[in-house]
């Protein structure tokens, strides 16, 4: 076996774990109201960037939150290579899975309702920097709101 096969092997094997490595959304879809003291506040209806994601509060009321997170469920999942993973909007909080395109990398996004409005993270699950995707995925939603 020559080092080009090897590495080929070693390759398809890390993209096969990326993609079929098993999902417990109850390591996903955890309560945003218990915020990570990491977690800095973000301004209100900005997004702030996190080595791993993003996060953002979204100052609603408790009817505008409902009806929001109920819009979000709708956008998130027209966006391509996402799914639910846990949650519903009639429960107030929503945890999505979106995969990269190429590789596959799942990145999980969570919204609930709090009793400011709506909070949202999402985080990467592979890695320590995500590049801004996390970011870019949270802005993109909140600009088609």
């Amino acid at each position: 076996m020559n080092l080009a096969t090897l590495a080929l092997m070693l390759l398809a094997g890390f993209m096969a774990y990326v993609r079929l490595a098993p999902t417990n959304p109850a390591d996903w879809h955890s309560d945003l109201g218990q915020r990570p003291t990491a977690l800095a506040k973000p301004s209100p209806d900005a997004v702030t960037t996190l080595p791993n994601g993003a996060y953002t509060d979204l100052h609603l009321s408790p009817d505008q939150a409902q009806t929001t997170l109920a819009k979000l469920d709708v956008l998130a999942l027209a966006t391509p290579r996402t799914r639910r993973l846990a949650g519903s909007a009639a429960s107030g909080r929503i945890t999505w899975q979106t995969r990269s395109l190429i590789w596959g990398f799942p990145d999980y996004t969570t919204a609930q309702i709090t009793a400011d409005g709506l909070t949202i993270f999402a985080r990467q699950r592979f890695g320590s920097q995500d590049m801004g995707v996390n970011t870019a995925r949270l802005r993109d939603w909140l600009a088609k709101l």
